[in-house]
């Protein structure tokens, strides 16, 4: 029976004392393998004010107060659409670039990259998917995540939830989050919600800038700094 006893304190002091080896500093959750892209809508339709605010100017304070608290051994790109105009529908609908390519260390240079981006063109939602999938995601290994930021639905190509029916049927490495700002259409959030319910990602609707920044939060949470809670023993 003394031996059974000792056992159980034992059992429960050890765990106790190792874990005060961690503290906030040097806590950080990992996670080496995983890849997210951003994908940031700039068409002409971010220039609308929301509460006395560009849309624009939201979404880079947004980024800006996020990127900072993502670990560096996160890797992160940003792919942007709808920056550039053309007379030519076929240009505009093309109008899709990525700025930062995946890789770890970037949230200064996503951070830069937007700093200047004014909107200007189309919304080539699905192409930039594409474009995301079969290039920008080309030679990453790991868990392929988009984050697509978006004040309108696809106004070139086919749905993005058509386009993300026909991905799954050939790719499960890949998710798309929604974050549909400010987007009033319910036929856009329909189209919106389906691509991120068909790659199980996560679909978020923010109508208030406030709301921006806890969808960015929300979805970010896994991938954050995180704190260690330290219990002494006195």
């Amino acid at each position: 029976m003394r031996k059974f006893v000792l056992f159980i304190i034992i059992a429960i002091i050890l765990p106790a004392i190792a874990y005060e080896v961690y503290s906030p500093e040097n806590y950080y959750l990992k996670n080496d393998s995983e890849n997210i892209l951003f994908v940031v809508d700039f068409s002409n339709s971010m220039s609308e004010y929301l509460e006395h605010k560009k849309k624009t100017d939201s979404v880079k304070t947004v980024l800006n107060n996020i990127l900072p608290q993502l670990p560096q051994n996160i890797k992160a790109g940003l792919r942007v659409y709808g920056h550039t105009c053309n007379v030519l529908a076929f240009n505009a609908c093309k109008s899709s670039e990525l700025l930062v390519p995946i890789s770890d260390n970037n949230n200064q240079k996503i951070s830069s990259a937007i700093s200047n981006l004014k909107p200007k063109g189309m919304t080539p939602i699905t192409y930039s998917l594409k474009q995301a999938v079969n290039k920008d995601f080309s030679n990453i290994n790991g868990n392929k995540r988009i984050i697509l930021l978006t004040d309108g639905g696809e106004n070139c190509d086919i749905s993005p939830c058509e386009y993300s029916i026909s991905l799954m049927k050939t790719r499960r490495d890949i998710n798309i989050d929604v974050i549909a700002f400010n987007v009033e259409d319910a036929d856009d959030l329909a189209q919106l919600k389906c691509t991120a319910d068909v790659t199980g990602g996560r679909f978020i609707k923010a109508d208030t800038n406030a709301q921006l920044l806890q969808s960015m939060n929300d979805l970010l949470i896994p991938f954050k700094k995180v704190e260690a809670l330290i219990l002494q023993n006195n």
